[in-house]
């Protein structure tokens, strides 16, 4: 007699869940979980003068500083050339420099017309990608008066030898060069030319070059305002 009560009653249950199973989409309708967004962590050195990628800009110690040229590779070379080697646009956005042969120069469009008076700043924020040997970093310049000569050349004042895989802002004081004396200053800029490594093999992405006005020698020299970054390219 419990036994044929307990029939009608498990056949219920048993429908039940049949129609509840029913109710569900199956495994391939069902929607696809959404990935979790990620952000690639850059192993950026710490430095007063830093990019601030939400606003566009390079900033020292988080204060803008006010720029008279400034190139960032958006899918693109910027006119940028390379003698020893080859430019690629990066991605997302960079530029790709692959130095081919020794002494690879990288070289800005001519016809800067650039304040040298005013704008005596200039910062290349880059990522060394592939290690290379003898690290250079001269920075040349050309002006209506002068072309690329060793007797008006820059070394940076921070930032200098990237280590595979590190990014770092190379920040020329071009107030204070290192052969040329005042020249930078009383001067309009036609061009800028940039040498990584003295050897071949070595590469980098180039993500930002500006040239800015210049907060002075004393003020580049402080310590930066925080310690790691997180940039998006």
């Amino acid at each position: 007699m419990n036994s044929m009560k307990s029939t009608p009653f498990l056949a219920g249950v048993a429908a039940a869940l049949l129609l509840s199973a029913c109710d569900q989409p199956a495994p391939w309708a069902r929607a696809a979980a959404a990935p979790q967004p990620s952000q690639a962590v850059r192993n950026e050195r710490a430095q007063a003068v830093a990019w601030n990628e939400g606003a566009g800009r390079f900033e020292l110690r988080g204060a803008p500083l006010r720029t008279g040229r400034i190139w960032t590779f958006d899918g693109a070379t910027d006119g940028f050339v390379l003698a020893g080697g080859e430019v690629l646009p990066s991605t997302p956005a960079g530029l790709e420099v692959r130095n081919l042969g020794p002494d690879a120069a990288l070289r800005s469009p001519k016809g800067l017309a650039l304040d040298g008076g005013r704008y005596s700043l200039v910062l290349v924020r880059l990522t060394r990608t592939r290690a290379g040997a003898e690290w250079d970093g001269d920075l040349f310049y050309s002006t209506q008066a002068h072309g690329e000569t060793g007797g008006f050349r820059a070394k940076p004042a921070d930032g200098g030898d990237p280590a595979p895989g590190e990014t770092v802002v190379l920040v020329y004081d071009m107030a204070n060069l290192k052969a040329g004396g005042d020249d930078w200053i009383a001067s309009l800029i036609d061009q800028i030319r940039l040498d990584t490594d003295d050897a071949s093999g070595g590469a980098f992405v180039v993500h930002q070059v500006a040239v800015t006005e210049n907060p002075g020698a004393a003020a580049l020299a402080q310590s930066p305002l925080r310690t790691a970054r997180i940039a998006d390219r």
